[in-house]
């Protein structure tokens, strides 16, 4: 694992809108800002939306990233109370930032090391490297976009917007219905699903 430390710590959203520190295993290289990331010229950044193939993963990271991992080091997360075996993904700040209306009560939800959005995209960073492809498979005009709009764009800018106007919406969804329609069974199911590989009914649709 080149370039960094063995741990991934960033600043997440945790319940109530408070910051915590999320621990992961690193899976990607840092990169500086000069080559395409935000922040002070020199330093050492994350990219917040990655996917397959992005050349900032590293051999290691893809296979600990495709088996989830890198997320083992969160049991510290909800050994110290910060996070729950089950629960909404913690946002990085700005995406916790969008949240309106009813979306809020996502955040009276202690974040989760698996949930139904989780579950549901398992593989995120494999679903976004094909982002373009289903992006084109969208009625654009409901987004405010156009396919010409799309074509003007690097696959990591389309991964971004499909991410940002496409799937976390979905996700707020899922974690609202979570918050709405608590089970404690369910919890134990999506523990053992995301243990297992396996797939579940939840909220009408399979996860």
């Amino acid at each position: 694992m080149p370039g960094g430390p063995i741990f991934f710590i960033q600043k997440r959203v945790g319940k109530d809108g408070i910051y915590f520190d999320y621990h992961k295993f690193r899976t990607m290289i840092p990169v500086k800002n000069n080559e395409g990331s935000t922040g002070k010229k020199g330093d050492k950044v994350w990219s917040t939306v990655s996917v397959a193939g992005d050349n900032r993963i590293t051999p290691l990271g893809s296979k600990l990233r495709h088996y989830k991992l890198d997320e083992l080091p969160g049991l510290w997360d909800v050994f110290i109370g910060k996070m729950s075996f089950v629960g909404p993904r913690p946002d990085v700040p700005g995406y916790a930032d969008k949240l309106a209306g009813d979306d809020c009560d996502v955040l009276k939800l202690r974040p989760g090391i698996t949930g139904p959005a989780t579950l549901k995209y398992r593989l995120e960073d494999e679903y976004l490297a094909k982002a373009r492809e289903l992006a084109y498979d969208l009625p654009l005009t409901t987004y405010g976009i156009t396919k010409e709009d799309l074509e003007k764009m690097s696959d990591q800018e389309v991964a971004v917007w499909y991410n940002d106007n496409v799937i976390y919406p979905d996700k707020v969804r899922l974690n609202c219905y979570y918050y709405r329609h608590y089970s404690f069974l369910k919890d134990i199911q999506m523990i053992l699903c995301t243990v297992l590989g396996k797939k579940m009914q939840y909220a009408g649709e399979e996860i």
